[in-house]
This record gives C-alpha cells, structure tokens and sequence, in this order.
C-alpha cells in the first residue's frame, strides 16, 4: 500500500508541476522543439523516399499515360486516314466526272468539225460553178419603205441574165429582176417583194426567205411543221429553182415571239460594190 501511495503522490506532484506557470512555458518549449524536429523530417523525407516516392508515381503516370493513348492515337490516326481516304475518292469523282465532260465536249467538237467539213465540202462542191463573177459598181439606191433595189453598171453586153446571184464578199445579197445593155437592177432579198429558196443547216430544213422591208432581217416561211431550226442556225441559198446559185451564205437564224428570222450577213445600207455571178 505504502508503494502505491507513493506512485500517485508522484503523479499529483508532476501534474502540480506542470500546472505551475514556469513549467507550463517549458512544455510550450518543449513542443516547439519537438514541431521542429517533424519539419526537419519532413523536409528530409521530401529530398528523400517521398521524393523517390512522387519521381516513381510520376513515372508511372506518364509511362501508364503512353500506353493508353496508344490505342486512341491510333484510332485517331486511322480517322484521319479514312478521312484522306474519302476526300480522295470525292476527288477521284469529281475528276472522273470532268473527264466524263472533256470526253462529251471532245465528242461534241469533233461532231461540229466533221459537219464543218461536211459543209465546206458541200459548198466547194456546189460553188464550183459559181466562181466566175462580174464585179460591178453601185450606181443608184432606189430607197423605200418596204421595195428594196439598186442599179449596178452591168447589163446584157457584160453577159448580165435575168435571176443570176448578186454577193457581197461571199455573201447573199440578191437577184437579177432586170436587164437594160449597160446597167441591171438588184432586187434585195430584204425586199418586200424577195422570195428566195433556202436550206438551213445543220438539218438540211428547206424554206422560204421572205423580205418584209427590212434591212437586217427577213422571215423563214413554210418550214416543215415539225422541224429542228434553232436559234443560230445559218441559212444559205437551195439552188432549188434552177436560177440562183446553192449553198451562199445568207445569214443567221434567230427566233422571236415564236417566228423565225434570219438576220443577214449583209449590211444593205453600205453597198458599194457587188459580185454578179455568172
């Protein structure tokens, strides 16, 4: 018993000592000293194992990080990959398709250089006869509303025949109607009074060129009912009645109000000079 009593009076006394205001501040010290001694080791295991510790779990995560974006890198990769893929394909198309066109317009230009041919030949074919001209001089306009006609310097001693041909350059202009010794006159084809049998190409469509008093255009009449002419289209001379030479060039065809008119070639206001085709 007398060791026990011992044992708390021991204890009561050191709790009295701590109580006491000097130990209080030595147990204050104390604490701090022992505070200071944990940051030290801290600041040891920091530059220590927790450094080894933060440069292996570092490590790690980057290595770890690395192997699994492997898989969407690649995903990736093939993404695009498949993207390059389809835009050259689209790519692909659309140069075939221009090519497709290249072959079409090819085609189409060479079905216009085997008709130009055609045509040139045709017209060397039926010109042959017609290259022997008179060049005769504009003597008088006979200016009116609708009768168009001019006095050349050519008659019947210079071989001048009632229906031959009148050109320009190579082009229509119209017809011997009459035939004095020295001079002829020229009906127009702008001519209300001018009818002139016509081909109109391409499509070989026969017609009627029909003067209406106007300088720059006549009408196309009795065309097929279901005929191809279109706008564009060139019109020369048939040959059909025997008298005026085939295959001159008399204008272009342009439609208007569902009609169909030929503009000339020529300028009938600036005739100076005309070719009379023998």
């Amino acid at each position: 018993m007398a060791v026990e009593t011992g044992r708390d009076d021991f204890i009561i006394a050191i709790r009295s000592a701590f109580l006491k205001k000097g130990t209080r501040q030595k147990f204050s010290l104390f604490t701090l000293l022992i505070i200071s001694i944990l940051v030290l080791s801290l600041e040891y295991f920091k530059t220590g194992p927790v450094d080894k510790f933060r440069s292996f779990t570092k490590d790690f995560i980057y290595k770890g990080s690395f192997f699994i974006s492997v898989p969407f890198v690649f995903i990736k990769d093939q993404y695009y990959s498949f993207q390059d893929h389809m835009s050259m394909y689209e790519k692909y198309n659309e140069l075939k398709d221009k090519d497709l066109k290249l072959k079409s317009l090819e085609n189409e230009n060479n079905f216009y250089k085997s008709e130009n041919q055609r045509l040139k030949k045709l017209l060397d074919e039926k010109m042959l006869s017609s290259e022997d001209y008179l060049l005769s001089k504009v003597l008088l306009d006979n200016k009116g509303p609708y009768l168009k006609s001019v006095i050349v310097n050519k008659g019947f001693n210079h071989g001048v025949r009632l229906g031959l041909a009148v050109k320009v350059e190579s082009y229509f202009v119209g017809k011997i109607v009459g035939v004095n010794l020295l001079t002829s006159r020229i009906l127009l084809a702008s001519d209300l009074n001018s009818k002139i049998p016509v081909i109109v190409e391409p499509g070989s469509v026969n017609a009627i060129l029909t003067g209406n008093g106007n300088n720059e255009f006549a009408e196309l009449e009795y065309l097929p009912k279901n005929n191809n002419v279109n706008d564009g289209d060139i019109v020369y001379t048939s040959g059909v009645d025997g008298i005026i030479a085939s295959a001159i060039p008399v204008g272009k065809v342009f439609i208007k109000e569902d009609k169909k008119f030929v503009k000339f070639f020529v300028d009938f206001s600036q005739l100076k000079y005309v070719k009379i085709n023998n």
